[in-house]
């Protein structure tokens, strides 16, 4: 077994991106990758929605569409991962190249396009990972096809096969990559697909706790009806935020104008200022899970004082690699205990 040194993970950076992040996750599969983290003290473990969490941390949807390696992905020492996007039939995803390193911003931009093998191979490698055995909550993020006449419907096909493999589910309706989907995240149509979400979860042998993920750009009153709509359909929670279209003027790489969504270190303070005000709005009463531009323990800690019960990490693992998980939950610990604080969840919304 190979422990992914820093010397390591910048030879991955020297392929090209897509490239790189396949091989990655074939040597998770094989479990050809660990770490050297230690295991995360008592201090940081948290239950929410009736699930244990042993860390706050976890790994974005994104990385593993097809759930191929989630348990070599658990050994790194995540507290949860979340899987997918997944989409009812295979699609290819936009053409190549569609993911580009921003490495001076510490971002990166992908138009990946919800690429994925589909529902029923997506189905059948997580149901061998659940038969052998998972280190911790797995979360399933779900999405439309491209090509689809009732997008409603592809979220209820995904929602119907894979909530008895789920501990939580995310509706994916915030990606930049398929035209026309982030017209569902606000307003009438998401109030009629959350309706629609409600009643096939009503349904469902194992209700499965189902959380949304939203866009940086959402803003102002039209915000507001979202969380509205989150709490009026009893959302079990929200994820902010998806990858951004902006491209701030700071930004100095050459891929600065590629098109796609931006993510990393640019979109740590748009995810911070959604995350106070979504909290505010919500007066505390979704659980939130903060993403974007998280790149070190301080950021984590940020995002928790604003009022996110977890947090997941996506460009700063592709770039820091599996070091960063136990830099984050080590100085997490040590920031509760430097402020009182005997567990995790009695930072959440502090900040002040």
């Amino acid at each position: 077994m190979v422990f992914l040194t820093d010397i390591g993970a910048a030879a991955l950076r020297c392929l090209p991106p897509e490239t790189a992040h396949d091989l990655a996750l074939g040597l998770l599969r094989w479990n050809l990758i660990s770490a050297a983290g230690s295991t995360p003290p008592p201090s940081l473990h948290s239950k929410l929605w009736g699930l244990n969490f042993i860390s706050p941390l976890g790994l974005a949807a994104g990385f593993d569409k097809d759930g191929v390696a989630l348990r070599g992905l658990y050994r790194l020492g995540f507290g949860f991962i979340e899987a997918g996007t997944v989409t009812p039939r295979p699609q290819t995803g936009n053409p190549r190249p569609r993911l580009f390193r921003l490495t001076a911003d510490g971002a990166l931009i992908n138009r990946m396009g919800f690429n994925g093998s589909g529902l029923d191979v997506f189905t059948d490698n997580v149901r061998r990972a659940r038969k052998r055995g998972l280190a911790g909550p797995l979360g399933i993020n779900i999405g439309a096809n491209r090509d689809s006449d009732n997008r409603a419907e592809d979220y209820v096909t995904c929602l119907k096969r894979l909530a008895p493999l789920a501990d939580y589910i995310t509706l994916n309706l915030s990606s930049p990559n398929t035209p026309g989907l982030r017209s569902l995240q606000e307003g009438e149509a998401l109030r009629r697909l959350l309706e629609r979400m409600a009643e096939t979860v009503a349904g469902l042998e194992k209700p499965v706790p189902l959380l949304l993920k939203l866009a940086p750009e959402l803003e102002g009153a039209a915000l507001q009806e979202s969380v509205r709509a989150a709490l009026e359909f009893s959302l079990a929670g929200l994820i902010l935020c998806n990858t951004t279209t902006a491209r701030p003027e700071s930004l100095r790489s050459a891929a600065r104008g590629e098109q796609g969504g931006l993510s990393g270190a640019p979109l740590c303070a748009p995810a911070l200022k959604m995350m106070r005000e979504v909290y505010g709005l919500s007066e505390g009463r979704l659980p939130l899970i903060g993403v974007g531009g998280i790149a070190s323990a301080d950021d984590a800690y940020t995002r928790i004082r604003a009022g996110a019960s977890l947090v997941q990490i996506y460009t700063g693992f592709i770039y820091q690699g599996p070091r960063l998980i136990d830099d984050i939950t080590s100085g997490l610990a040590k920031r509760l205990k430097a402020d009182g604080f005997e567990h995790i969840q009695q930072a959440v919304g502090t900040e002040t």
